[in-house]
């Protein structure tokens, strides 16, 4: 009731507040929701090593004294077959172009540590960025932490950004790379590691700048002519030869799990925003309901542990729904599988996977809405 409250009053505006709408996009499985959590402070979106473990479109909430972020996590970018392959809604396809038309700053979050896909952005991803060149876009490495060989981040950048970032040619420097066994707190100190050009405004990084390029191997070179006068359009033909994006204001590298370096990221944003007025009440932190972030926070425990296609077919009821006298909260929530041989997986031997999926999800229940929780699970073959 509390959170309906505050969803349907008028926004506390301060006397001179500002905004930024942030969209978050990427490849399923980048740590879109990973990042969205650490900025928040709180677990309020989904996360498993599974993709497309967020289904819809929700909005983070952080309000810091004038200022307010708004973050909209999005499901990953895909495509119609791959959504038919994991029985996906259409809405996984079209609301983070939805997201998009609403966004004043775009992050494109690029999982690092996966071999297969670090050194291209997804076509869905420069289709998105292509149909909204006017809308700036910041590149966020995520997990570099995992990355043994750190020398390999300024091959990443330069193809990512086609070896341009704000305007400037990018400039690998030999020293950096003969240093291949560098440690991991080398790039992780350059928030801003690729960021050669001159300093954006109200950039936190700009004092760090000389030791940005210092540790990053990046150094800024001439203008590049018509690429700095602002993106061109591009057609089908161009987003065909192309791996990366060459309009990226600022990159950023960090370890999003971890929360390494998610603070400067943070800090960042807040000095991007603009004036206007704000959309939520300060003590917002989410635009979901309660039920919504509890479905969430089940299913993404029923991604982890049961194997291949198996949990997406599961369909989620809430039976009960009732808070104590003391204020702890009852839940019962039916589990409807299709086939017998998968609810004998999600009991597991022994009822162990079920509980443990209890006992897992009732806890993150307790860290989100900071209140006793009791969650009972039933499993049941669809009738």
């Amino acid at each position: 009731e509390e959170q309906k409250r505050l969803l349907e009053n008028r926004p506390d505006q301060p006397r001179d507040p500002k905004v930024l709408r942030i969209a978050i996009i990427g490849a399923p499985n980048a740590g879109k929701s990973t990042l969205s959590n650490q900025l928040l402070g709180r677990k309020v979106f989904p996360v498993s090593r599974k993709v497309h473990t967020t289904r819809c479109k929700a909005r983070g909430v952080i309000t810091h004294e004038d200022t307010q972020l708004i973050i909209l996590d999005t499901p990953g970018l895909t495509n119609p077959l791959k959504a038919k392959r994991h029985n996906l809604d259409e809405a996984m396809l079209t609301d983070p172009w939805d997201s998009m038309k609403h966004a004043d700053l775009v992050l494109v979050l690029v999982d690092v540590s996966d071999h297969w896909t670090r050194n291209s952005l997804s076509k869905e991803v420069l289709k998105c960025l292509s149909q909204f060149p006017h809308i700036p876009s910041v590149l966020v490495l995520n997990k570099v932490d995992i990355l043994k060989k750190k020398f390999l981040l300024l091959e990443i950048v330069t193809d990512l950004t086609e070896g341009i970032v704000n305007g400037k040619k990018l400039e690998v420097k030999s020293a950096f790379k003969q240093d291949s066994d560098s440690s991991a707190k080398s790039p992780l100190q350059i928030t801003r590691a690729a960021s050669p050009g001159s300093k954006v405004p109200g950039s936190p990084c700009g004092q760090e700048k000389n030791h940005a390029q210092k540790g990053s191997g990046l150094d800024k070179s001439s203008d590049v002519g018509e690429e700095s006068q602002g993106p061109k359009h591009y057609g089908p033909k161009d987003l065909k030869d192309m791996k990366g994006w060459p309009h990226f204001q600022e990159i950023f590298m960090l370890a999003a799990l971890r929360g390494e370096e998610v603070d400067t990221l943070k800090r960042y944003l807040l000095m991007q925003a603009k004036p206007g007025p704000w959309e939520f009440h300060s003590d917002v932190l989410t635009n979901q309901s309660p039920q919504e972030i509890c479905d969430n926070i089940i299913r993404e425990k029923v991604l982890e542990y049961l194997p291949l296609e198996v949990p997406y077919g599961v369909t989620q009821v809430t039976q009960i729904w009732e808070e104590g006298e003391c204020g702890e909260l009852l839940i019962v929530q039916n589990l409807l599988v299709p086939r017998e041989s998968h609810k004998r997986m999600l009991i597991g031997r022994g009822g162990k996977v079920i509980s443990r999926i209890a006992q897992e999800a009732g806890q993150d229940l307790m860290n989100t809405f900071l209140c006793d929780v009791r969650l009972k699970l039933r499993v049941e073959v669809k009738g």
